[in-house]
């Protein structure tokens, strides 16, 4: 196997030996940004078998908490306690799908969904490439087949009005595109948002086992933004809950549509502070068993930090697209975990 030396080589390595996600031809993928742009405290050294996770880290008030070092956190894998390798904290560009309901039942809440988008772009950092993915029944990508990624606000809001309003809601099916289309980007660190009023009702290649199993083994982390309606007899925030957990996420239920604006600018605003912390497992067993993960922080002057990452993940072998798999992803559903 030829090994490439980079953050980059290094991810995909890992996704290879710990996760065997599906392959995609990566046509029409944007050149990487030049050397200047690539800040040194997001590299991490070469190592076979990484596991990286991203990490947000709160108070007792839920105020994050900026300015750790290595010394202050604690990895734990099934309960046994890890030796970080890679750590840092810095605001690097990452690779964003926004995931948009665009069934029948959304339409009145359309111009408030295209506001919260252009906020998150404002927000966020201006080397992101962003996506949009539309879904009712059908699935489809917002963006120009030319223009795979933008980091802008007016094409973003292009690709969002670009979708009908109507129909049923293939919701998995939508997860599992953005999830797909992710692995085109280049760069490192992965993020989903999903806007959704309900439920699926329409999906016909994934369902909520595949789709949980997908999200944990792309490593990517899934903020879900639930916008129910009290008639909506499709509605499933549990469905959201727990793919937000498993992935370190967060889930969100705004309480009235116009809180999903200052939503958005609070998830762009966590994303661009989160630490980076990478570990080589000490339990080298290649049996495709899924891995609970768990990471702590402690600080002096501070009464009580949680820290929200991902809650695991599959170890390479064969077992990890076999029903020994799909059991683990059973017990996501069930235990989703939370590290708060």
């Amino acid at each position: 196997m030829k090994i490439h030396f980079s953050i980059a080589g290094c991810l995909i390595l890992s996704s290879v030996l710990l996760f065997a996600p599906r392959t995609l031809a990566a046509q029409g993928v944007p050149p990487p940004p030049p050397p200047d742009h690539q800040d040194p405290a997001s590299k991490i050294k070469m190592t076979v078998g990484l596991v990286v996770l991203h990490a947000t880290t709160e108070n007792h008030k839920g105020v994050s908490v900026s300015g750790l070092e290595k010394d202050n956190f604690q990895v734990f894998e099934d309960g046994v306690a890890q030796q970080i390798e890679h750590f840092s904290q810095a605001d690097i560009p990452v690779t964003v799908g926004l995931v948009v309901d665009g069934s029948g039942s959304m339409r009145p809440k359309r111009n408030d969904v295209i506001s919260a988008a252009k906020a998150f772009v404002q927000s966020s950092n201006d080397l992101n490439e962003m996506f949009v993915v539309n879904f009712n029944e059908r699935v489809s990508f917002g963006l120009p087949e030319d223009m795979p990624f933008t980091n802008k606000i007016t094409p973003m809001q292009m690709a969002i009005e670009r979708s009908p309003i109507s129909g049923k809601t293939a919701l998995y099916d939508a997860i599992s595109a953005g999830l797909d289309r992710l692995k085109l980007g280049q760069h490192d660190k992965k993020v989903l948002i999903v806007f959704s009023d309900g439920g699926d009702n329409a999906s016909s290649q994934n369902n909520l086992k595949q789709i949980m199993t997908q999200a944990v083994a792309s490593n990517a982390v899934v903020y879900t933004i639930g916008l129910f309606d009290e008639s909506d007899m499709d509605r499933n925030p549990n469905v959201l809950k727990q793919l937000a957990r498993a992935t370190g996420g967060e889930f969100f239920q705004p309480e009235t549509i116009a809180d999903v604006i200052p939503i958005c600018a609070h998830i762009a605003r966590d994303i661009r502070s989160q630490y980076t912390i990478a570990y080589v497992p000490t339990n080298r067993n290649e049996d495709g068993a899924f891995r609970n993960v768990q990471v702590r922080a402690k600080s002096q002057g501070q009464d009580r930090l949680t820290v929200r990452t991902r809650t695991g993940y599959y170890a390479p072998g064969e077992a990890a697209n076999s029903a020994p798999a799909k059991k683990s992803a059973r017990s996501l559903l069930d235990h989703p975990g939370d590290q708060r």
